[in-house]
């Protein structure tokens, strides 16, 4: 199995926690929606978020932080 990189998931300023968290988020979303569409998924959905990440399809918003 291919590894992706982090570092070229993250633009930047996104911390790991936050790129876990969204691919996380982003996976229960595609197993509910083929559970509702009766949709028989052939990859792991959080294997299908972590491409979709790759992509760069989704982007991860985080609150700017006053230090």
């Amino acid at each position: 199995m291919h590894k992706p990189s982090i570092d070229d998931m993250l633009s930047g300023r996104q911390s790991r926690y936050a790129l876990v968290i969204a691919v996380a988020k982003r996976a229960r979303e595609i197993a509910s929606q083929a559970e509702t569409d009766g949709e028989i998924l052939l990859e792991k959905p959080v294997n299908m978020a972590i491409k979709e990440f790759q992509a760069h399809k989704y982007e991860i918003l985080e609150p700017d932080r006053d230090d």
